[in-house]
């Protein structure tokens, strides 16, 4: 059986360009239960600006600029963060624009991503034509609907694994690690420097007490306790881990205990909630025939916090070590592949992958599992996006569309300086994850750079 479908056909960088019917005959095995439909064109307000914003390529900005509207905060230091805000998310916005057009017409026709099109449209629509806020009382309304776009995209990475798993035929492993290193890559910038100005317009508003002292700034908090971090995370996924798998492995913390240091801090918990959920699926996976005690998951916490020098800046370093079997040799150079899974379609326990290979536990690890796609109750931070959406759905699954470790490796390395995340295997016996982290105090090494 076969299907013929219709769409606009715009073409790679095509805004500008006159817009065509394109039929296309599918077979029921391409359409599946979805109705494919090219992404609606955008309107011609729409077009003008990003044929504008075509010119306009972003540049790394420095993230002590994106900080520094909160460092003495004022009325005229919001104004002026909003104003930034407005001159570079619209750029980062058109760019997602462009690379969606570009790709193949099979893949942008998926209702998953054409659905991601036509909001990445919108959002730069509605921010291209803001105007730039005077006052405070403009800035509050420019702050809400910030807050309302953010939210609106708070689904993007598992819209993008689920899209992207659904036409893996028709898109190299290359171009699509490709594409997505890059719009996630954006879309942490973005996100930073929204969520940034929406902080500071926050705190002035509810300015502290006199006398009082703080340690957020803005979006970084300078006092990130590791352990704090882990514990939380720790206590998600272990009942995660109960609810999907029947058991859980304890927690063993060690090492400077006491540490801090300045970091983002949904960032860390992101890193920290996908490898832990690996090592607890991998240990009570490696032992479900043993009938003694799960053994634990130790995390070691190691400051590195050295005075930094212009050639050496700080790190934290955090080790995670479980006995869960490790990685099969055959399998490590997949282990950061996007979409290297072992969960089947219903997000359960898989002894084989799609091809036929068995991945091991870490090989299916992503935000909440396949039904983390849909309305996150949490939505607004990268954590709350893990447990909105896993509590809603029952704590959803331990496994799902195999992005969880490519994600974590992105967001650890993300402010570079050497920053970044191993994983070394014993096989057959366990593995150990190595998360080195730069402290964001601006100095030691070259600027960070978003």
């Amino acid at each position: 059986m076969s299907t013929v479908l219709r769409r606009r056909s715009i073409g790679p960088m095509a805004h500008g360009r006159h817009f065509q019917t394109v039929s296309v005959r599918l077979s029921s095995t391409a359409t599946g239960s979805y109705n494919r439909r090219t992404p609606l064109p955008p309107s011609a307000e729409t077009l003008s600006l990003l044929q504008t914003y075509e010119n306009l390529t972003p540049q790394p900005v420095p993230l002590q600029t994106v900080l520094s509207f909160g460092e003495q905060l004022s009325p005229e230091s919001v104004v002026a963060s909003a104003h930034f805000t407005l001159s570079e998310i619209p750029k980062r916005l058109a760019q997602r624009v462009r690379s969606l057009d570009c790709l193949p017409f099979i893949v942008g026709t998926n209702p998953f991503i054409a659905r991601l099109h036509e909001l990445y449209q919108r959002s730069f629509s509605a921010l291209a034509k803001y105007p730039a806020p005077r006052t405070i009382e403009e800035n509050r309304a420019f702050t809400h609907r910030l807050e309302s776009l953010v939210d609106a995209h708070s689904d993007d990475i598992p819209v993008l694994a689920k899209g992207f798993r659904e036409s893996a035929r028709y898109i190299t492993p290359a171009a699509t690690s490709a594409f997505l290193d890059e719009i996630i890559r954006s879309r942490i910038a973005v996100r930073l420097i929204a969520e940034q100005h929406i902080a500071v317009s926050h705190a002035l508003r509810a300015p502290q007490e006199e006398g009082a002292t703080t340690r957020e700034f803005g979006i970084v908090n300078k006092k990130t306790s590791p352990k704090e971090m882990i514990t939380m995370c720790a206590r998600f996924v272990s009942e995660l881990s109960d609810a999907t798998l029947g058991t859980s492995p304890r927690l063993v913390l060690e090492g400077d205990l006491d540490a801090t240091f300045p970091y983002v801090p949904v960032h860390l918990e992101y890193i920290l909630t996908e490898v832990l959920k690996n090592s607890y699926r991998a240990t009570v996976e490696h032992h479900h025939d043993n009938p003694g005690p799960l053994p634990p998951v130790v995390v070691t916490i190691a400051s590195s916090l050295l005075p930094p020098s212009p050639q050496r800046p700080a790190y934290m370093s955090i080790r995670i070590r479980d006995q869960g079997g490790g990685v099969s040799p055959a399998n490590m150079k997949k282990i950061f592949s996007y979409a290297f899974t072992t969960a089947d379609s219903k997000g359960a326990l898989s002894p084989t992958g799609d091809d036929g290979l068995d991945g091991g536990p870490y090989a299916a690890q992503h935000v909440g599992g396949i039904a983390a796609i849909g309305d996150a109750s949490g939505a607004g931070s990268l954590f709350g996006e893990i447990t909105g959406k896993g509590l809603q759905t029952g704590l959803g699954s331990i496994a799902g569309l195999g992005y969880g470790l490519p994600l974590a490796r992105l967001y650890a390395s993300y402010f570079g300086g050497g920053s970044g995340l191993e994983l070394v295997s014993l096989y057959r016996f366990g593995t150990d994850v190595f998360i080195k982290l730069r402290a964001l105090d601006m100095k030691g090494g070259d600027e960070v750079m978003i």
